[in-house]
């Protein structure tokens, strides 16, 4: 599309993530960014797209993501994704960010985070610098917590001298590492090795202390206690450089899920207590939780078909993260432009790209949604590269359309 072709989107229904309310409107586009948005007249050259009474919004950011996938991404309404540095071999070096930030190209946007450690081994720094220099944009501690407190607070002073956030992974690696459940009633009924709670709290306080001393930006991607939702607040009180994100098996589901050592229901961290899942949906409510994200970690047969305990972590939630997520609008826990700051706009400012959102000069990644369709998640018939869900037979309503990227429709 050149850049100064005009593209009218009419007869949307728009979620600004800025907005208090879905209204109709119309999404002017010039090229391969948003013009105006809201009530706009339509320039007599431009290009006209009849939304038909969908949804309009800004393109799924997906924050934290394991693998590229397009299949799962076009499907899930997903335009970029941040990838986690826990690929073979660890995004440690800027020529391995270089490539992963083309990997997606022309389907999807990627936004390589750059390994904290050499080799995400929680010892030697890597280099932040050149790694952002080459595309990473932020910075992540992988699946691991790092242990030594002194390389903790060096990552964190090196990343904030140069603007990036440190994404990290919030579990005492002392408590957690050997451990495959939360301690409860079904890891105990189950014989599963488990850790308590805390192992969560215990990491956030620490990491919380660290980003004080350096004045850093920190990002724990995945929370999911009462209690580790209460440091959040508490420092975001005190005015801290501090967010959080959840993924949606954390707010719909807790450990009973594993009560049949179902694997897909293996998680890194591990579910919860119905009261911490009771208090995520109580963070998202009061603006606790800043993103949520799909952890998208597709698993196979050879991960996944294993004794409870020897199953590798993780879910692939791309495709189910937007319908999962809704739930929140039809609960009334949020309203529908909250939901899509936490899809969108928020990971955007986390990453520092122009995106996710409805401003003018924003890139123009749209979806169109239409948000009661109604389908059964399925994980034979997942697009994903695996379909290990925890969801598997679970009804849910939302559809992704149509998707742009950059201005152009995708197939």
């Amino acid at each position: 599309m050149g850049l100064n072709i005009l593209t009218a989107i009419i007869n949307g229904r728009l979620v600004d993530p800025a907005g208090s309310a879905v209204e109709p409107g119309v999404l002017l586009l010039q090229g391969d960014s948003i013009l105006a948005a809201g009530k706009v007249n339509v320039p007599p050259d431009a290009e006209v797209i009849d939304a038909k009474g969908m949804l309009v919004a800004p393109g799924l950011i997906d924050l934290g993501v394991f693998k590229t996938d397009k299949p799962a991404f076009h499907f899930g309404g997903i335009t970029r994704a941040a990838l986690m540095p826990d690929q073979s071999p660890p995004l440690d070096d800027p020529g391995l960010v270089q490539h992963a930030a083309r990997a997606g190209k022309p389907d999807f946007w990627v936004h390589p985070l750059a390994a904290a450690t050499r080799g995400l081994a929680g010892k030697e720094l890597a280099e932040m610098a050149m790694m952002q220099a080459a595309g990473a944009k932020a910075v992540a501690t992988g699946r691991r917590w790092i242990a030594d407190s002194g390389v903790m607070l060096r990552v964190l002073t090196y990343a904030a001298s140069l603007g990036l956030k440190v994404i990290v992974h919030a579990e005492d690696g002392g408590l957690a590492d050997p451990a495959v459940a939360t301690t409860g009633e079904t890891a105990t009924r189950l014989g599963l090795p488990s850790a308590p709670a805390c192992a969560e709290a215990i990491a956030i306080v620490r990491d919380i202390m660290l980003a004080r001393e350096a004045n850093a930006a920190i990002h724990f991607r995945n929370v999911t206690t009462l209690a580790g939702f209460d440091l959040v607040r508490r420092a975001k009180a005190e005015g801290l450089a501090v967010t959080c994100g959840i993924s949606p098996a954390y707010l719909f589901l807790s450990d009973n899920a594993m009560s049949d050592f179902r694997t897909f229901a293996r998680l890194s961290p591990p579910l919860r207590s119905e009261d911490d899942r009771k208090a995520a949906l109580a963070a998202v409510a009061d603006g606790t939780i800043d993103v949520i994200s799909s952890s998208h970690d597709p698993r196979g047969p050879e991960d996944k078909r294993l004794p409870f305990a020897d199953a590798a972590p993780g879910m692939a939630g791309a495709e189910t993260l937007l319908a999962l997520s809704l739930n929140l609008v039809r609960d009334e826990v949020i309203g529908m432009n909250r939901l899509f700051a936490l899809l969108t706009a928020n990971p955007a400012g986390i990453l520092g790209i122009d995106a996710g959102s409805f401003a003018k000069g924003a890139a123009a990644d749209i979806i169109f949604v239409d948000p009661d369709t109604p389908w059964q998640v399925d994980s034979n018939k997942m697009a994903a590269a695996a379909g290990n869900t925890p969801f598997d037979r679970m009804p849910v309503q939302g559809r992704v359309r149509k998707i742009m990227k950059g201005g152009q429709f995708l197939n």
